[in-house]
């Protein structure tokens, strides 16, 4: 008894350390916006405007407005949707179509391929295919295009979203993709308005998956994109430092919380809607 009550003690112990070790960083990013003189610690800020004794300390909102007169800080927030936007929409797109195509199609290695392709695409990631791709954009002269970028990121995260969606796709009867084809429905006509629909979670998570994996994509922008007002906040956010290299908390603590704002508001909107159910939009 004793035993199991000193295990249970030291794993509550363990858990409370771990919980300590994400929330901390998470309080600080949420207090130091609105601290007039931001440090590493984490400390509550009081409005009112003086300083309070240890633990808290001046309410401001000037680090918002510094943010706001900042040239390119706005602006990259821009970027940042439009690129995540655009490789989402593109990743949903031909995963959907690709995924539909390999559920229903039957091919000799069907599956292998499926596997071959997530195994490369793990192996084989971005980084180390930087080279390459970076000749390949200067081929196409899609060096600081916004284009360019979204094609190549959307050709890393399709594999894994094409493995990912199968499932999802597996999932819907077939017999409404018969009914519908009695009807006439042409085979786009047929994923548009009977698929779609059933697998709209799936979708939703694949999107939700491939935005936060842009949002937060340093190395692609920053080689592929040399003009600075085409750069992402992730790359913007590398800028944020003072003349002697030092890091300017208060503009990169304020910048930091706009800049996670928008994921998480997709993500508790998303999650509210769909449930990130993963199975088909059957019920069961």
């Amino acid at each position: 008894m004793i035993r199991f009550v000193l295990g249970r003690i030291g794993f509550y112990a363990l858990v409370a350390v771990v919980l300590a070790f994400f929330t901390l960083p998470l309080l600080w990013l949420v207090t130091a916006p609105f601290t007039a003189d931001p440090t590493y610690e984490v400390r509550v800020p009081l409005p009112g405007g003086g300083r309070g004794d240890a633990g808290t300390a001046a309410f401001t909102w000037d680090n918002f407005r510094a943010v706001l007169e900042h040239p390119y800080a706005l602006p990259s927030l821009y970027n940042s949707v439009l690129l995540s936007a655009g490789t989402a929409a593109l990743v949903v797109l031909l995963a959907a179509l690709a995924a539909y195509a390999l559920s229903r199609v039957r091919l000799p290695g069907r599956d292998a391929l499926l596997y071959v392709l997530l195994l490369l695409s793990s192996i084989i990631t971005g980084t180390a295919a930087i080279v390459p791709l970076f000749q390949l954009a200067v081929e196409l002269d899609l060096i600081d295009s916004r284009l360019g970028l979204v094609l190549i990121l959307t050709g890393g995260l399709l594999p894994a979203a094409i493995f990912m969606l199968k499932d999802f796709m597996d999932s819907t009867p077939k017999s409404y993709e018969e009914s519908a084809r009695v009807f006439g429905a042409s085979p786009l006509q047929i994923v548009r308005h009977v698929v779609v629909p059933l697998v709209r979670p799936g979708l939703a998570t694949i999107a939700v998956w491939a935005v936060a994996n842009v949002w937060g994509n340093f190395l692609m922008p920053y080689l592929l994109l040399s003009d600075v007002e085409k750069q992402p906040a992730a790359v913007i956010t590398y800028t944020l430092y003072t003349e002697g290299g030092q890091a300017n908390l208060r503009l990169l603590s304020t910048f930091g919380l706009l800049y996670s704002v928008p994921v998480v508001l997709m993500y508790l909107f998303v999650s509210k809607k769909y449930g990130f159910r993963f199975h088909g939009g059957i019920k069961r």
